[in-house]
């Protein structure tokens, strides 16, 4: 099994994860494919090399036109005057960008963007960005590159650039619904897999931002989430992601600033509530470190609860590694690291997961009591509830609480658990299951229809009646219920 580990230790954004899946070996020209045919114009995307604390950093960088330009990178939008003063030393010695080379993979596919007649910019099979000017690091979106493209190739990004900032201040964002951004999703050219994958990061933020603002998800208009640039990010990691060919991705936790940051809605405390949202819903660990800024953005966090699996084996062997570079300047330097980690699958390769085990010892609880938190467990969702026979201290009879569930459904076990016993303290156990693939089939006897459910085992097929319905039948009837057991033993082929 191969598994992608985030250690974000400096947060999580969509740019700082696309920029890490490029670096340990994503598909560009996939990659490539895929954001050229965003149908929406006004944006270029460019991927170079940056020092990060002298580190070497793949950096993922859109770049928006002055209609949908935003203030994400701006530093003293974001938290005032006096932040970006006191940290802006910070930057010169933590960021350096590297103008040596433009890597070469993207250039065969997108020749019509060269300036055929600046020769000395393509030598020894790299591309001098010194020389050859910086669009032609750049992909542009499809409709954009039919509008400006004379524009650009003649006057520079440095156009674009002035462009951008002429209109910073005066523009106003696109208000997408997410049906408006599913239609743009589809539209892309990527694996289905892919397009899973982003209408699901989508989906998740649409839940988190209808949350925060007491409406419905088809109620939300996304603002900062379904400007132009977080569409492009969004659609880069499912891109990425699905062509890294890994099932699941590890991070133990996510660092978070402290303090407040401006966004669209004024000045909201870190982490803004959409982030907030996402971690509580998804379970995911949070861990606030003693320095200013947000460091964990919504699309990053809603990319992690996507495709987060929950916990990294003891043992694996690390098969790549990549690092993304985050373009706003805290006193921690914005990486963060992946790896592709391949973990030992169990010597029968039989289908795994992770489900979570709780248990407590109840020592003064009625039997009635404990048949109602079993039903209350099981119609909440839980795997299997047990109670087992066991003596607690003085010697007293007493029962010990065991529960099954999936890790999402922790908090509403423990919830019911709280309430209905008198426990002060829950253990949990993050365990590994295999199981056998199962079906559920109809059996004709003479009672009628009966269900069973049917697995597939290594000595071959077997199959195991469902109670309820054999009961129904027997009720209905009225004869015994082995009978009707021996009836389906008779019919089920």
């Amino acid at each position: 099994m191969r598994k992608l580990l985030l250690e974000c230790n400096a947060g999580v954004s969509g740019d700082m994860l696309v920029a890490a899946m490029l670096d340990m070996g994503a598909d560009k020209e996939a990659l490539d494919k895929a954001l050229l045919s965003i149908p929406a114009k006004g944006f270029m995307y460019k991927i170079s090399r940056v020092k990060k604390a002298g580190l070497d950093c793949c950096d993922f960088d859109v770049l928006l036109d002055g209609e949908h330009a935003n203030h994400d990178h701006d530093m003293e939008y974001l938290h005032g005057a006096n932040y970006a003063e006191e940290h802006e030393h910070e930057h010169d010695h933590a960021e350096e960008h590297c103008h040596d080379h433009v890597l070469p993979s993207h250039m065969p596919e997108n020749e019509h963007l060269l300036d055929h007649g600046n020769e000395s910019a393509y030598h020894d099979g790299y591309y001098n960005e010194h020389d050859y000017m910086h669009e032609h690091e750049v992909q542009l979106g499809h409709e954009f590159l039919q509008a400006h493209k004379p524009h650009i190739l003649a006057n520079h990004v440095d156009a674009f650039e002035a462009e951008k900032h002429e209109h910073l201040h005066e523009h106003h964002h696109e208000h997408r619904t997410l049906k408006d951004v599913v239609e743009i999703v589809n539209q892309v050219q990527m694996t289905e897999k892919a397009k899973a994958i982003a209408l699901k990061i989508f989906d998740i933020l649409a839940e988190a931002e209808a949350k925060a603002h007491g409406v419905t998800k088809d109620e939300v208009h996304f603002h900062e989430v379904g400007a132009l640039d977080s569409i492009v990010d969004i659609i880069a990691i499912a891109v990425c992601y699905d062509s890294l060919k890994v099932d699941g991705l590890y991070t133990a936790e996510l660092c978070e600033g402290r303090g407040t940051v401006r966004c669209q809605h004024g000045i909201l405390p870190i982490p803004v509530p959409a982030t907030a949202n996402i971690v509580q819903k998804y379970n995911i660990p949070l861990k606030l470190l003693p320095v200013e800024g947000e460091f964990v953005t919504p699309t990053g966090a809603a990319a992690v609860a996507a495709l987060r699996v929950d916990k990294l084996p003891e043992n694996f062997q690390i098969e790549a590694i990549g690092l993304g570079a985050g373009k706003r300047t805290y006193a921690i330097p914005s990486i963060l690291r992946a790896s592709i980690v391949s973990v030992n699958a169990m010597p029968k390769d039989f289908p795994t997961e992770e489900i979570v085990k709780l248990e407590t010892n109840l020592d003064d609880i009625t039997g009635e009591t404990l048949g109602f938190v079993m039903e209350k467990l099981l119609g909440e969702g839980a795997l299997d509830v047990c109670y087992l026979p066991i003596y607690m201290k003085k010697n007293r009879p007493a029962y010990q609480l065991q529960v099954l569930c999936k890790p999402e459904k922790v908090i509403a076990m423990e919830t019911i658990i709280y309430a209905e016993t008198s426990t002060l303290g829950i253990r949990r156990q993050l365990i590994e299951r295999s199981f056998l693939e199962r079906h559920e089939e109809e059996v004709n006897t003479m009672y009628g229809p009966i269900k069973v459910k049917v697995c597939d085992t290594p000595a071959g097929e077997r199959y195991a009646v469902e109670y309820e319905s054999a009961a129904a039948a027997a009720r209905e009837h009225e004869v015994p219920l082995q009978e009707i057991y021996h009836e389906v033993d008779a019919n089920f082929t």
